[in-house]
Parts: C-alpha cells; sequence; structure tokens
C-alpha cells in the first residue's frame, strides 16, 4: 500500500529522528517538514511510489521557498533525509544512480584512484588531496580535457610548482610535489607515459632539524590533559583521545579511525590503524583503558562503530582528526600554558612522549618502537647530540669474515 501518504508516515520519521538523539525542537522541525511534504503529495494526489526525483524536486521547491531565509537550508536537508525514510519504509523509487563519466579524462582518474587505493595503500584522505592534484595539473596543462600525457615537460611541472607557491604563500610546504610524483609514478608504471616524471618534480626545501623537536614537561602535558576533562558533555572523550596521544604517541588521525572492535579488553590490547594502512597492535595501559571505558559508559552515544564520535546528533564519527587541534588549542587557552611553537598540533604530544622516554634512558629503537617508525632513521632526530643513543640503533661495521 505503497500510495499511504497518511500522517503516520511523519509520526513514524520522527521517532527515528528521536532515537538518534536529536533535540525537541529538532525532532518538531523535521515532523513540520515531513508533515509538510505529505500534504502537498496528497493535493497532488501521489503517493510515495509515484515520488520520482523530477516531482521530488518540484514539490519541494513551495516548502523551501516558504522557510525563513536561515532555515532553507536546512528545510533542503530535512526534506532528503524525509525521502530517505519513503525509500527505505514506504515503497517510493530509489534514486536513480548519477550516469557514470566515460570522458578519458575521468576513466584515467578512476584508475589512478584504484592505484593509489590498491597499489599504494594510501588513506582515503590522502588519495582525495592526490586526486584534487591530478584535476589542478592537467586543468593547467590542457585546460578541461585530456591531451597527450607524452607532452608534458618539466617546464610544465617547474611552472605548475612555482604558481601554487605564489597561490598558497607557502614555500616550503612539500605535499603539492609529493602528490605530483604519486601522479608522475602512476602515470609511467602504468604506461601512459614513456618517461617517469617523477624525478623532474623539484623538491622543497625543508630545513634540517639541528635539535630536539620542541617538546612540552611532563608536568605541563598532564595539565593539559586535566584541563580538557572539565567540558561538561564532551569532557570524557576529549581526555580519552588525548590520552591515547600522550600516553602512546599516537598520531591524531590514528586516534579517530579506532573502532569499538579495535579494543581487545580481555587481552589489554588496542589496534593502530597507521599510516599506509598498516596495522599494528599495542597494550593498553590501565590509566588509558580507564578513560576510554569512563567515555563510552557515561558519555558515548550512537550506533556508529568508531569509538570517537561527535557529541551532536546522529553522533557521527569524525571525517578528519581536526577535532583533535581544537581540543589542545581550547586546553592551552585554558591552561595559559603557551604552545611551543605557532603551529597548534597534536604532534607536540608525540615529540613530548618521546623526549621524556630518551631523558629516561629508554634507547632509540624503544622509541622507535613505541612511535612506530618504519625507518631506525626517522628515530634520530630525538638523538641529534646523544651518541650513546645513536649506538643503540647503529649496525655493526662489517669485517672481511663477514658474509657478502
Amino acid at each position: 500500500m505503497e500510495n499511504d501518504v497518511g500522517p503516520d508516515h511523519a509520526e513514524r520519521f520522527a521517532s527515528q529522528i528521536q532515537d538518534q538523539g536529536y533535540s525537541r525542537y529538532s525532532i518538531k522541525q523535521y515532523r513540520t517538514t515531513a508533515e509538510g511534504l505529505l500534504a502537498v503529495m496528497r493535493k497532488a494526489n501521489l503517493g510515495p511510489a509515484d515520488m520520482t526525483e523530477d516531482r521530488m524536486d518540484q514539490l519541494m521547491v513551495p516548502i523551501i521557498d516558504a522557510a525563513w531565509a536561515k532555515d532553507q537550508k536546512y528545510c533542503r536537508y530535512r526534506i532528503n533525509r524525509f525521502w530517505d525514510y519513503l525509500i527505505e519504509n514506504a515503497g517510493a523509487a530509489p534514486r536513480s544512480e548519477p550516469s557514470l563519466d566515460m570522458s578519458p579524462r575521468a576513466c584515467l582518474k578512476r584508475e589512478y584512484e584504484t592505484y593509489l587505493r590498491v597499489q599504494r595503500g594510501l588513506s582515503e584522505d590522502t588519495i582525495y588531496h592526490c586526486l584534487r592534484f591530478y584535476d589542478r595539473f592537467l586543468t593547467a596543462k590542457f585546460g578541461a580535457g585530456l591531451g597527450d600525457l607524452n607532452t608534458i615537460r618539466p617546464d610544465d611541472i617547474t611552472g605548475f610548482i612555482l604558481w601554487l607557491r605564489k597561490e598558497q604563500n607557502a614555500p616550503r610546504d612539500k605535499t603539492g610535489p609529493s602528490h605530483l610524483r604519486n601522479l608522475f609514478q602512476f602515470l609511467f608504471w602504468s604506461g601512459k607515459t614513456e618517461r617517469n616524471l617523477s624525478n623532474a618534480v623539484p623538491k622543497a626545501r625543508q630545513p634540517k632539524p639541528t635539535s630536539i623537536p620542541r617538546y612540552l614537561e611532563p608536568e605541563e602535558v598532564n595539565r593539559l590533559i586535566e584541563a580538557v576533562r572539565n567540558h561538561e558533555k564532551t569532557g570524557r572523550r576529549n581526555y580519552a583521545m588525548l590520552m591515547l596521544i600522550a600516553r602512546l604517541g599516537l598520531r591524531a588521525p590514528e586516534v579517530t579511525a579506532i573502532e569499538l572492535d579495535d579494543i581487545d579488553w580481555r587481552a589489554g590490547e588496542i589496534l593502530i590503524r597507521g599510516k599506509r594502512q598498516l596495522h599494528d597492535r599495542m597494550p593498553l595501559p590501565v590509566e588509558v583503558g580507564e578513560a576510554i571505558v569512563d567515555y563510552i559508559r557515561n558519555e558515548r552515544r550512537g550506533s556508529d562503530r568508531a569509538l570517537f564520535v561527535s557529541a551532536k546528533p546522529p553522533f557521527k564519527r569524525f571525517k578528519d582528526a581536526q577535532i583533535l587541534r581544537w581540543i589542545l588549542r581550547d586546553a592551552y587557552d585554558a591552561t595559559g600554558i603557551s604552545p611551543p611553537q605557532a603551529y597548534i598540533g597534536t604532534h607536540i604530544l608525540r615529540h613530548s612522549l618521546a623526549t621524556d622516554m630518551l631523558r629516561k634512558g629508554a634507547s632509540l629503537a624503544e622509541i622507535g618502537d613505541v612511535l612506530r617508525h618504519r625507518s631506525a632513521m626517522t628515530t634520530t632526530i630525538y638523538a641529534q647530540y646523544d651518541v650513546d643513543a645513536l649506538r643503540s640503533i647503529s649496525r655493526p661495521w662489517p669485517t672481511s669474515g663477514d658474509a657478502q
């Protein structure tokens, strides 16, 4: 009975919204919007099964226009959510899939995306930025279409990067050249170009580190972590997130990527989803585990399987790790601690952990294990002048009797 457009649908839809934790005011807004659309459908003698995309576009216009200016965008969002409800529960026709762009440039882009995900194992965030630079460079070279890739010259690459530097005003930003190298490695690997132009991408000038990375003293780290607990709605979540960085040395994206099923409570271990889709299991310290349990029991809501979710309905996982920068920035403001560097990033907690371990006598190999460095050379930034620490990861000098 898929032509039923009675008020029950609006009420059931409002119940779903209520179950997702929305406020009474928001539930009322969703119910009112649904009732408005149902009234328009009855007036046009249309049932859910008759609701094609064209008809929906026509019917929603007067409803959106009747909303006050600042609410029109949200009104469209509420209508689309009710339309999804009608598709799932009232027999409305599914949304049509957008037609696949079969132009040469679009096909190459899909092939490149598969290469980045399958062959390189890059994160979704990195893939997104690689594809952006794919579009930007090819647009600069060929316009809207796709020309002969073998006509790309080193001068084209250098000119694009110089333009990029001017536009972004960031002469030392190395992300652009890095994404371009991925593109040209793919083009050569897939046989689209005769030469590997990744070698023609100039490197961004990066000053060599001359000292141990900037860090906070242990008591400052503890003050920052304790400061975030005071937030009424998100204190437990924020505290648990910063504890994972300060005590386990996790990177910010690794914290937001944790799933509920990644914690083995019996074994006392946690699965870390690191760079390049590499996974590591680490022991879960008691104080970190207690912070996570406190958050799950007393603050966390919603059905998303991510461990850390938004405090606003419908309590979804975070799209990126910027939330941790904001949390740390607020902690600096609350404590009055001066950030040791202009850019406020959570990597400072990771550096502070490594520096504290070094002071307490940990070897560079042990620090590298905790920070999950894939190369021992990466860890040497923490021992610029500590010769004994450098010896802990050095390989023995080969002698004439050693196997070649």
